[in-house]
């Protein structure tokens, strides 16, 4: 039996009940892929039926705010997936009278779908025989063939690409690449894959070599940068002060609380008495200081300090930073980084 038709009996027994498998409509596939990128399953289906429940047709997509939809993407991280969607479906509205595309030539023109999801789409919608190129993918290939050129370097999307396509199976394109990366979710795992109970063990070259825990080799990325946010909490009359980020940055379009940004951690009296402090506000005096936290993203690590801001003179118009006051009760309707809306759960819930 081959390498694939293995991995697709394998697949036939132990594939999980997922609801994008019952279903050639694009629309919802791209739905669940974008919304798996970078996410666990189990932490993104409950995403994907609250999107596909609110928003069952693409055009439903379309009509709905960017607010909107970063609102109900809250807590997903990598929010430009949200914002790119958002401007998809307005351009399949725009451009496809509607219709999803199914063809990976049309798909791949889409904003935020790359290579790995137009093949996902055009194969499961339409079975297509493009081979479907994720980490599970990756890892399954590297280490059943022996692979030891790191997979996230330029010439490995390359070779690993031509590989991939050679051993999908063109009868069943659609069954090839859910097996394969259902393998690698369930059973070639990252960390402790299940190489006792494995179909592949005997012609698996790590399996073989002793290579199992050194393979996919991967290029260290470079050391993640550290920036220093100190946010200022003023609520007034049962109100409080919000700030809506802007482009070019992380968590762009979402809203936190006013920012002053250090290139350092430095002393909370070196802070308040800065001129970024003092030309805003003023006089203000301050109640409590949380604890440092440090949040965590792909490239960056945010070291956050919470400053509860006692008093602010009415006089001060925070307008011309663009911060503006709104109702704490409707805080829910606004789209946050996880960093604010955990902060705000456990101290103002």
């Amino acid at each position: 039996m081959s390498f694939i038709s293995e991995v697709i009996t394998w697949y036939n027994i132990h594939k999980r009940d997922l609801p994008w498998r019952h279903t050639t409509d694009p629309y919802i596939i791209w739905l669940s892929e974008v919304i798996l990128q970078q996410t666990r399953v189990d932490q993104g289906l409950p995403y994907f039926y609250r999107f596909a429940e609110k928003y069952p047709q693409v055009s439903d997509f379309a009509a709905a705010t960017e607010d909107e939809i970063l609102n109900m993407w809250q807590g997903l991280g990598y929010y430009s997936r949200g914002r790119n969607m958002h401007r998809t479906a307005q351009i399949v509205m725009e451009e496809h009278a509607g219709y999803f595309p199914q063809k990976y030539n049309e798909l791949i023109k889409l904003k935020g779908i790359g290579e790995y999801t137009a093949a996902a789409i055009s194969s499961f919608s339409a079975n297509e025989v493009k081979a479907v190129l994720d980490g599970n993918v990756y890892r399954v290939l590297a280490r059943y063939f022996g692979i030891e050129e790191p997979v996230n370097s330029p010439k490995a999307k390359k070779s690993f690409s031509i590989l991939a396509n050679e051993v999908i199976d063109p009868e069943n394109p659609a069954i090839s690449n859910q097996a394969l990366m259902e393998f690698g979710a369930l059973q070639c795992r990252p960390k402790n894959p299940l190489c006792h109970s494995c179909p592949l063990q005997i012609s698996c070259q790590a399996y073989k070599r002793n290579l199992v825990d050194k393979l996919p080799v991967k290029i260290k990325k470079n050391p993640a940068k550290d920036r220093y946010f100190n946010y200022f909490i003023v609520i007034r009359d049962g109100r409080i002060l919000m700030n809506k980020r802007g482009p070019n940055d992380i968590w762009e379009n979402l809203y936190e609380f006013p920012l002053i940004e250090t290139e350092k951690l430095i002393d909370v009296e070196d802070l308040l008495t800065s001129t970024s402090f003092q030309s805003v506000f003023g006089n203000a005096r301050i109640s409590k200081i949380h604890q440092p936290v440090k949040h965590i993203l792909s490239h960056q690590k945010i070291h956050t300090r919470f400053i509860i801001v006692d008093y602010v003179s009415a006089d001060i118009d925070f307008s011309s930073k663009g911060w503006f006051f709104t109702d704490i009760n409707n805080l829910e309707q606004l789209a946050q980084p996880k960093l604010i809306f955990t902060f705000l759960k456990k101290n103002l819930s």
